[in-house]
């Protein structure tokens, strides 16, 4: 792929932009360790609404997305639509009771709220399922995103692509903890959710498209616009196991298990 200059200023301008927010925090986060992990418990809710929604928006989100909807529909969104439950829980409930709790970590909260051995057996299972082999994964999954778009966008190996993205991140994090998060996060969301919209609106104007009308009237996308999963019935009037096994997995599962 071909960057012009302004496209090669934009990528050195994120970059830059990132790498200060950091080493504009970094006073402040070596202050203290609650200041670093919890930037001083200060922050306003708006900020920290922001980045836990800019935390799941990675590189590799928006092709998540259009596979789920192309595959799926838009009731397919429902596999993470789910966690809007637990997710409202914890801003309006269990956030004040952990702010009460004075818990630095999620682990130290399990030290509050269990005890014994079935409790270090908890702390452990926790820490090895989500330190280790969930965030494996998922830093995994966002990496390979990072590998190709690097590769096809920038012409850079595998290997370049994910040392230049780790070094960023990791230098950010280490100088500014979380308030260079937060900030980071606010300013990295606005610039993806911009461009994203911005592709959106370029698309829907392409002659293939025709507009937002001419999209959702076509023919051929009038099963996929269903906000929730459509059980359809076969010939025998009974519900097809495909669509059954749709309804199940996309939307009763992930209701059912809630567990952020």
């Amino acid at each position: 792929m071909q960057l012009e200059g302004i496209d090669w200023a934009i990528i050195i301008a994120t970059f830059a932009v990132t790498l200060t927010i950091g080493l504009y925090s970094a006073r402040r986060a070596g202050s203290g360790t609650t200041e670093f992990f919890l930037s001083g418990r200060n922050m306003p809710w708006w900020l920290l609404g922001i980045s836990m929604v800019a935390t799941t928006f990675s590189s590799d989100t928006p092709n998540l997305v259009t596979d789920i909807v192309r595959k799926n529909g838009v009731a397919g969104n429902w596999v993470w639509w789910a966690f809007l439950l637990t997710g409202m829980l914890t801003v309006f409930v269990y956030a004040r009771l952990w702010r009460r709790s004075g818990a630095l970590t999620d682990i130290e909260f399990y030290e509050l709220r269990y005890s014994g051995k079935s409790a270090a057996f908890l702390r452990g299972f926790r820490a090895i399922y989500l330190g280790f082999f969930f965030n494996v994964i998922i830093m995994a999954a966002v990496s390979l995103a990072a590998i190709k778009i690097g590769g096809i966008m920038l012409g850079l190996s595998p290997l370049d692509s994910l040392l230049w993205a780790s070094f960023i991140t990791v230098t950010v994090a280490a100088l500014g903890g979380l308030r260079a998060v937060l900030h980071s996060d606010l300013f990295l969301f606005t610039l993806a959710m911009v461009g994203a919209i911005a592709a959106a609106v370029f698309a829907l104007r392409a002659p293939e498209v025709g507009g937002l009308g001419a999209l959702i009237a076509a023919p051929v996308l009038q099963d996929s616009l269903s906000f929730f999963p459509q059980l359809e019935r076969g010939a025998d009037g009974s519900y097809t196991t495909a669509s059954i096994d749709l309804f199940v997995s996309v939307l009763v599962i992930p209701i059912a298990v809630q567990w952020w």
